[in-house]
């Protein structure tokens, strides 16, 4: 991160962004918490007025946040009830209370969070975490998930660059996989192995977790883009750390690698309908892998966005969701 863009950035947090222009925009949803396996869930809940809207369960990832689906809350409201909970150890759900919240354990509070609400059928979306979270609660409860839609994909890419069966995209991807964990991989060795450690420093100082985090989205928004803010609208962006900030979750966040290192396992092939939008070469998954364990009834592949679809490209995002599940309403 370059210091002379950190400073920047810095200041202008310190002094120019309106954090509570933001958060009023946040309280204009309805928003609540309850106590699910022993621990705090924040969630949005969005009803729709249109009669026949689907229930839909939205999932941020890392480093994101509730914040990340501001600007789909409005037109996605249109056709669905939405749910967006912030993930157990994120933002306003706060630190967790005690070990093992891995994905899988979160998949399960979200399918009881959903039968609390009474809602018997539902899509689920997410990307990141989210799209692995999404995934996990079609494996759980397969008949109350009507279709899991992820952007960025579920897997990673098992083809060698030199693969002669790749596409010209495909061997991008490949590419862009080797380039970004040899350049920018350290992260998730760090917060998968040693994240309270790290967090220590990032939970004592602003200039830290803004460091930390936009770091990250630097590198995982769309490579045409030479700063995080011309990719993801500068107070948007700030939004977000700011609520890792506020609630003091570098660590309970970073423990999600951790967790789901340790629970590793082998994956189960998923039935349940599955689509995937894949945006630019920065989402790296392969068609191949995805139909390997899911049932892949939609794809989508976009020349612009990158791995925050939901900040960087929210209309292309918004389309997609609409098209495939409107074939489950």
């Amino acid at each position: 991160m370059p210091v002379s863009y950190l400073r920047e950035l810095a200041a202008y947090w310190a002094d120019g962004y309106d954090w509570r222009a933001w958060e009023a925009r946040l309280n204009a949803y309805p928003q609540f918490t309850t106590e699910i396996d022993g621990q705090r869930v924040h969630f949005l809940h969005v009803r729709s007025q249109s009669p026949d809207a689907l229930p839909l369960i939205l999932t941020h990832g890392w480093p994101g946040s509730v914040v990340e689906f501001l600007d789909l809350i409005e037109p996605l409201s249109r056709d669905f009830h939405l749910v967006i909970p912030s993930i157990p150890g994120f933002g306003f759900s706060g630190p967790t209370t005690e070990a093992g919240w891995t994905s899988r354990r979160i998949a399960r509070a979200w399918a009881e969070l959903m039968r609390r609400l009474g809602y018997e059928r539902f899509g689920a979306q997410g990307g990141d975490f989210g799209g692995g979270i999404s995934r996990a609660l079609g494996l759980l409860v397969p008949d109350n998930v009507v279709a899991v839609h992820v952007n960025g994909g579920t897997t990673y890419p098992s083809a060698a660059e030199d693969d002669p069966t790749l596409t010209d995209r495909e061997r991008a991807r490949v590419r862009r996989m080797a380039e970004f964990m040899n350049e920018a991989g350290g992260y998730i060795a760090i917060q998968s192995t040693r994240p309270r450690t790290l967090a220590y420093g990032l939970t004592d100082s602003p200039a830290g977790q803004l460091a930390w985090i936009v770091d990250k989205i630097r590198d995982m928004t769309d490579l045409a883009k030479e700063l995080p803010h011309e990719a993801v609208d500068r107070d948007l962006l700030l939004s977000d750390v700011s609520v890792y900030w506020f609630t003091g979750t570098a660590a309970s966040s970073a423990e999600l690698y951790y967790e789901d290192g340790q629970a590793w396992d082998e994956e189960e092939s998923s039935p349940v309908p599955t689509g995937v939008s894949l945006f630019t070469v920065q989402d790296i998954a392969l068609r191949r892998d995805e139909e390997r364990v899911n049932n892949i009834t939609f794809w989508a592949d976009h020349d612009r966005g990158g791995h925050f679809a939901a900040m960087e490209a929210p209309d292309l995002l918004l389309a997609d969701i609409r098209e495939f599940f409107g074939r489950y309403r």
